[in-house]
């Protein structure tokens, strides 16, 4: 007999269990934050400003999985961003949730990603993203988890994606 796996209506799998506004899992039953619908194809700008609204609520989780979305359906020559956009949204994520090594490391390593990006041809701030305060802001926060060693507030250090 196997285990009982959750699954949507198309039989995917699928963790139905509830999440707390940081995406960590929650027992069944538990009132949770409603999550990202998974698989939406946003335009660029939408993608920019639902993430932006989310890491202002402080749901860093919540904005990687917008990020996710965009990384996978937007065009190959962008995927490099959406991906790095994602992984500065988890590395907030886990400083957040008090995972003082994953959190730096995962900030650095989307910095790396975005920074990267924006050296190659093309528009140094695509959709109106700040990319190198962005690339700041990632090294900035890396290290402060560091020195710190605990939680951060996701909502107080979220990053402001667009030019200002």
């Amino acid at each position: 007999m196997g285990s009982r796996r959750d699954r949507d209506g198309e039989g995917r799998a699928r963790n139905a269990r509830p999440r707390d506004g940081l995406g960590r899992p929650l027992p069944y039953g538990a009132q949770g934050v409603a999550r990202q619908p998974e698989g939406i194809v946003r335009s660029p700008q939408q993608t920019v400003g639902q993430a932006q609204a989310l890491l202002a609520e402080g749901k860093p989780f919540h904005a990687h999985e917008v990020f996710e979305d965009a990384w996978k359906s937007g065009p190959e020559s962008e995927r490099a961003l959406w991906r790095g956009l994602a992984q500065l949204a988890v590395g907030l994520t886990h400083a957040a949730r008090g995972n003082v090594t994953g959190g730096a490391r995962l900030l650095r390593r989307g910095a790396d990603a975005v920074e990267e990006w924006a050296d190659g041809p093309g528009e140094r701030q695509p959709y109106g993203i700040d990319l190198a305060g962005l690339v700041a802001w990632a090294r900035e926060l890396a290290e402060a988890v560091e020195r710190g060693g605990g939680p951060i507030d996701a909502r107080t250090r979220a990053p402001r994606l667009r030019v200002p």
